[in-house]
């Protein structure tokens, strides 16, 4: 209905309704700390928000904790074909109730209470149809303001459903907008020799491209929180710059990074058994033609790749390897103190 409204030039628009600081007076809600909520009530702003996400008219929505819908009625103005919001609270079930009820005839939306790290996107729209991988993108959005207590673990369990391409990206390459803590969003598209980079900036610039679309204060929030937002696009790539694993590659990016102040090879060596260890962690850097003694934010992605690919080689041969860890109970690691069989 709403589609073809906006062919015929009728565009449909919202019934007044409250405003959201209204809405959560009217039905006494607070941010939860535990929960790392913060509104956000400048319509201005969330409509930047969904104006980085780019075209979105008669394509299909997934919205991250709503809330009370400040964004999601920032999305509606845009007239998706499809709008799925996931919502894990359930005091704000009532408002989008309310929101949902205003949205007949103007978009089709769907409530759903789950909890994002848990929720099946492939299910989110049955109706779509699936892009192929190295053609134009889905007809798929990811948007949401994310609670900042997850937002690193939900966007690595997202970066592997990309390199695998299931979940959200069972539909091709879906788009993802959105906000992080400052800090969290510079490193996200840190580059080589910047004092942010870290594993998350490689996880995220290897399957995908990662753009700092603009800043939102902490003051624009309710509760203000002590810092800075980022509003971040990620945009699949068509071809990832590795063909390896993700768990492998996430592995070895996290022993790169352990060590952040120190020669790369002090992060490196740890992967492997003691008696074996210099042996192997040179073999490493010799083959990858990398630099022992560099910083690892120092690397470009392409030498951390080439990192990865020897670690791969080695455990290829001898796969046993991939299960030591140096960090692990006293017992196991001192069954790998006598192991040198390479």
């Amino acid at each position: 209905m709403a589609v073809s409204a906006i062919k015929h030039g009728a565009v449909h628009r919202l019934p007044p309704l409250p405003t959201i600081r209204d809405l959560i007076r009217l039905y006494k809600l607070r941010a939860l700390k535990q929960l790392s909520q913060n509104f956000l009530m400048d319509e201005r702003l969330t409509d930047k928000i969904v104006k980085a996400a780019g075209r979105i008219e008669n394509e299909h929505v997934l919205e991250v904790g709503p809330g009370p819908g400040s964004i999601t009625r920032s999305i509606i103005k845009k007239h998706p074909k499809q709008l799925v919001v996931v919502e894990k609270d359930r005091r704000f079930i009532p408002i989008l109730e309310l929101l949902k009820e205003s949205t007949i005839g103007i978009v089709d939306l769907d409530i759903v209470r789950d909890d994002i790290l848990k929720y099946k996107c492939e299910y989110a729209f049955p109706s779509c149809e699936k892009k192929d991988w190295h053609g134009p993108p889905a007809n798929v959005h990811l948007i949401g303001n994310l609670p900042f207590a997850i937002s690193t673990r939900l966007l690595i369990n997202w970066i592997k459903d990309m390199s695998l391409q299931r979940g959200a990206w069972t539909y091709g390459r879906s788009s993802l907008t959105l906000t992080f803590q400052l800090e969290v969003a510079e490193r996200i598209v840190a580059q080589m020799a910047s004092e942010q980079r870290c594993r998350l900036s490689l996880m995220s610039q290897i399957w995908a491209k990662p753009e700092l679309k603009f800043v939102i204060p902490g003051k624009a929030f309710v509760p203000k929180p002590d810092v800075d937002v980022g509003v971040v696009t990620i945009v699949p790539l068509k071809t990832p710059l590795t063909n390896l694993p993700f768990d492998l590659v996430e592995k070895v990016m996290r022993y790169i990074f352990s060590m952040r102040q120190k020669y790369v090879r002090r992060g490196v060596c740890n992967l492997f058994p003691p008696l074996v260890r210099d042996e192997l962690t040179m073999r490493v850097f010799t083959r990858a033609e990398v630099d022992p003694e560099s910083r690892s934010f120092n690397l470009s992605n392409d030498e951390c790749l080439r990192i990865a690919q020897e670690y791969s080689e080695i455990i290829a041969k001898h796969p046993e390897i991939d299960s030591y860890n140096y960090r692990g109970p006293v017992a196991e690691r001192e069954a790998w103190d006598n192991w040198d069989s390479i």
